[in-house]
């Protein structure tokens, strides 16, 4: 789903416009988006804009040559072929290299290039290579660059420790064919003439390089103190569940201690940090279990009946066991099912929350995360997953704040970075229901997969 939003210099959010997009073929439909986001931002001409900054996933990636793009960006979820993945895989760097599990699909962007370049070998040439969120920069200014936490999201193209590209990268000849590395906040040009003109705006409007979008939803939560004042992690929730714990000052990251196979990796932050970090796909998973898409059903006013419904779901032992999303998570491998479904609709729900509370709490400890943990996203309001997830980490004070924000306020601190939100932290209550033992029955369920 793509998103504009506006806001006020003070933090205060105006006005959000979305597009539902689905990529056909294998491929994102970005010239169809790019023709949204210049009539979507045309509708804010009265508006005194000063200055724009492009959000991504990191999954994603552009080559434009001549002016237009040189080849549709594919989409991470197209297959490539089992025998061009393995000639890939004996390519890549080491996990210890690059803090990047092997990944299925084209989630690492290495391997989308590797297979654009096999269907296609001469496909890049004269391509400048532009991570996703620096493609929307350049379609703005027409200035080309990249900068790295979007490099740095598992894509085998980045060494975070060493703050450079990887050497997979440079023996390809890809990491020359990247846009100049500048910092996200770094403002990349001003809007085009003919696009300014276009849209009603002053040409002098600024255009930023931009960012990852779990990256931005970290940023925004180093706004608050207590994210800020020790050990801390975020966990950000939509399509993913993206936890990323925030570095510790003066503690060196060791990547032997994250366990590749399970989806763990090491984002870079925007100062160029390496940041541990672990995923899965919750919330695609919860979708397929309760078959309703929570970014178009507020979800907030079946949560006194979802609540209500978790007694009953741990008195009959009802339970998910991973994974829906397969090859993705801690439990990569695993084959999901239901241990005695529920028939009540409610039920059925509430078990899909306690499913991710408990795959959520898994994540967690395999990067560590300890003392502070801030759930942003949409399912941030899903009442019976945080209280659960705090009544499993009962040594962590587990927080939340505006669910449907974070993120682009995160774009916005790169504007302002002395921005702090309007409101403060919610620590959660934890469900009041014994979990131990509900826990432990998962756990036995998994086997040795746990």
């Amino acid at each position: 789903m793509a998103k504009l939003s506006l806001w006020s210099r003070a933090g205060e959010l105006i006005e959000r416009i979305t597009r539902s997009s689905s990529p056909a073929d294998g491929l994102l439909d970005t010239a169809a988006t790019a023709d949204w986001v210049i009539d979507g931002l045309a509708r804010w001409a009265s508006h005194p804009v000063e200055y724009i900054v492009p959000v991504s996933h990191g999954a994603a990636i552009a080559g434009v040559r001549g002016g237009s793009l040189a080849f549709t960006t594919p989409d991470y979820e197209a297959q490539i072929a089992p025998e061009m993945l393995a000639a890939y895989r004996a390519r890549r760097d080491a996990f210890a290299e690059t803090g990047s599990p092997a990944l299925p699909a084209g989630l690492n962007l290495g391997a989308q290039l590797f297979a654009l370049q096999q269907a296609d070998p001469r496909v890049l040439d004269g391509v400048t290579l532009m991570p996703y969120a620096q493609y929307w920069a350049w379609l703005l200014t027409g200035i080309a660059a990249s900068e790295v936490t979007s490099l740095g999201c598992h894509s085998d193209l980045w060494n975070p420790l060493a703050g450079s590209f990887s050497p997979m990268a440079r023996q390809l000849g890809w990491a020359g064919k990247f846009g100049p590395l500048v910092g996200a906040g770094d403002v990349v040009g001003t809007l085009k003439t003919d696009l300014a003109d276009r849209l009603g705006f002053a040409s002098e409007v600024k255009v930023l390089a931009g960012l990852h979008d779990s990256n931005a939803a970290l940023y925004a939560a180093r706004s608050y103190p207590e994210i800020t004042g020790g050990e801390a992690t975020v966990l950000s929730t939509g399509t993913w569940f993206v936890a990323m714990r925030a570095p510790e000052l003066g503690v060196d990251l060791d990547l032997t201690t994250l366990p590749e196979a399970r989806d763990c990796l090491v984002n870079v932050d925007v100062f160029g940090k390496p940041v541990p970090s672990a995923r899965f796909m919750g919330g695609r998973e919860i979708e397929s279990l309760i078959e309703i898409d929570t970014r178009r059903v507020d979800i907030l006013p079946d949560q006194p009946h979802l609540l209500a419904a978790v007694a009953g779901v741990l008195d009959s032992g009802a339970m998910v066991l991973p994974t829906l999303a397969p090859g993705t998570g801690p439990f990569p491998d695993a084959a999901c099912r239901w241990v005695n479904r529920p028939v009540d609709w409610y039920a059925r729900r509430a078990a899909a929350c306690l499913y991710a509370a408990l795959v959520a709490d898994v994540s967690l400890d395999l990067i560590g995360s300890r003392e502070n943990l801030l759930v942003e996203g949409r399912f941030a309001e899903a009442q019976v997953f945080v209280r659960a997830l705090a009544a499993l980490r009962p040594q962590t004070r587990v927080f939340t704040a505006n669910a449907h924000t974070d993120v682009s306020f995160g774009a916005l601190r790169l504007i302002d970075p002395d921005l702090r939100p309007d409101g403060d932290l919610v620590e959660v209550v934890p469900l009041a229901d014994h979990l131990n033992a509900y826990k432990a029955a998962w756990h036995e369920g998994l086997g040795s997969r746990a």
